[in-house]
């Protein structure tokens, strides 16, 4: 099948058809503070750096978000610790003081449900760098969620990221996908997403009862939740995985 990429910027007019596309992302990693406060101004705030693809009917099928910010200053330069959280942050902190950006960060690929497995994450990764390279920009940078790593949630996320196969690709499926596009594994992430919540929240996101202390092993997370029912709250803390990519 053909798909056909397209950018918001391109067409705006397809802005709620991508934000509405059907995901697989577990609830709980929606609730993420700085994601929740950043994640919707990308589409509005950087159109040009949200990709979409449509299939032979128009179908939006897959989508790709994007942000540039300036990592090579004095007092960043390097990949922030806080991943995925960070670099949203820095983003619009540039933006917002019209700081020039040296940098772009991929945030999401999202590929409908019902076509996965069939290379449109692939498309759109490659899409994300040609959009960056025809802006001018030399390297993307990627905090990776690994797509297998929640099957060994008690696995160092060091040890994960570094295993590779006998050909020397990544383990981890997206991992793969990205080294295959030219990236490399740069480091880790220990702290890229943070999710705090009541217990009942939990309870409401997880359908899990939460009133065990200590680690809660949690269906589609990284690693393992903590749980304090003395405290009533528990939380999560996804480790990433940054990529680079050199354009």
């Amino acid at each position: 099948m053909e798909w056909k990429t397209s950018s918001l910027a391109e067409r705006p007019e397809m802005r709620e058809r991508v934000l509405g596309m059907a995901s697989s992302w577990p609830e709980f990693v929606t609730e993420d503070l700085v994601g929740n406060a950043h994640y919707g101004r990308i589409s509005a705030e950087f159109p040009e750096y949200v990709l979409f693809a449509e299939d032979e009917r128009g179908e939006v099928v897959a989508h790709a978000h994007s942000v540039p910010f300036a990592l090579h200053t004095e007092d960043r330069g390097e990949l922030p610790a806080r991943g995925w959280d960070e670099v949203l942050t820095w983003a619009f902190s540039d933006l917002r003081r019209g700081v020039r950006t040296d940098t772009v960060s991929a945030i999401s690929v999202v590929v409908d449900p019902r076509v996965q497995g069939r290379g449109l994450s692939a498309l759109m990764l490659s899409a994300m760098r040609d959009g960056a390279r025809a802006h001018g920009f030399s390297e993307v940078v990627a905090p990776v969620r690994p797509s297998a790593k929640h099957l060994e949630p008690h696995t160092p996320i060091e040890e994960y990221a570094r295993r590779v196969r006998p050909d020397g690709l990544p383990h981890d499926p997206w991992l793969r996908v990205h080294a295959r596009a030219g990236a490399e594994v740069h480091a880790v992430a220990p702290a890229s997403m943070t999710v705090s919540g009541s217990l009942e929240q939990w309870r409401r996101w997880t359908g899990l009862p939460f009133d065990t202390a200590g680690d809660i092993e949690v269906p589609g997370a990284l690693v393992p939740v903590r749980c304090e029912p003395e405290r009533g709250y528990a939380v999560y803390v996804e480790p990433n995985v940054w990529m680079r990519h050199a354009l």
